[in-house]
């Protein structure tokens, strides 16, 4: 498969828009999302302002900090176990200033998960070496009492997952709780549907597409993102 270079498209959504659960029809749903928020960083140390009006950040520089803060309490730093058995923080580790692509299975699935995840290994292979280093795949198990980092690396191995692709399980009530952050939160774990989400953190870009699209257009959403500063 031709490996595709990292440039176009997609469609933003504020961050607490992401609890919605509503059933993806089709990427072209959200052609009038919501503008993107711009997620900042807040300066390690403020130099002391010799005027008045110095002391006054610009109004751009204080919704950055809001954000940037916002951000980082939505996701918490919830501590997950990957394929390997290694603690991941959700945050700090998988998400902070990277372009991820996050979907959800469980490692006994007989539905979706397998057409999925057989998607997601080809969008590897279209994205190539870009895949750890310019995009990070995490895939969050929605069965993590019966999921252990063993059974996910057998899923893993199973479609060639390679460095940048993590998979993810924990606690129960921490998964659960990500989940309904996610907009991903089923009763029933066979009802889990296949979307994805693709974020860049860093600049504050999110987006909702449906997984079982052609990898081309996928790497549309994803490159869409990743252009974002």
């Amino acid at each position: 498969m031709r490996r595709r270079s990292l440039e176009t498209f997609g469609r933003a959504l504020p961050l607490a828009s992401l609890k919605s659960s509503a059933p993806l029809k089709s990427f072209a749903l959200y052609a009038a999302a919501l503008a993107c928020l711009c997620f900042g960083f807040k300066s390690a140390a403020a130099q002391r302002p010799s005027t008045a009006a110095a002391q006054q950040p610009s109004p751009s520089t204080q919704a950055e900090q809001t954000t940037q803060t916002a951000a980082q309490k939505y996701f918490t730093d919830v501590v997950l176990l990957n394929q390997d058995g290694e603690k991941m923080r959700l945050y700090s580790d998988l998400l902070k200033d990277k372009v991820v692509v996050i979907d959800f299975f469980f490692a006994t699935c007989q539905g979706s998960c397998l057409p999925l995840n057989r998607n997601l290994q080809k969008l590897q292979e279209a994205l190539g070496d870009h895949v750890g280093k310019d995009v990070h795949f995490i895939s969050v198990s929605v069965d993590p009492t019966t999921d252990t980092p063993e059974r996910l690396y057998d899923f893993a191995e199973k479609f060639k997952a390679g460095p940048g692709w993590t998979f993810v399980t924990g606690d129960k009530a921490e998964i659960d709780s990500l989940l309904r952050a996610l907009g991903a939160a089923v009763a029933d774990r066979n009802d889990h549907t296949p979307m994805v989400l693709v974020g860049n953190d860093a600049a504050g870009y999110w987006t909702r597409t449906y997984g079982l699209s052609s990898p081309d257009a996928l790497v549309k959403v994803i490159t869409e993102a990743a252009k974002h500063k």
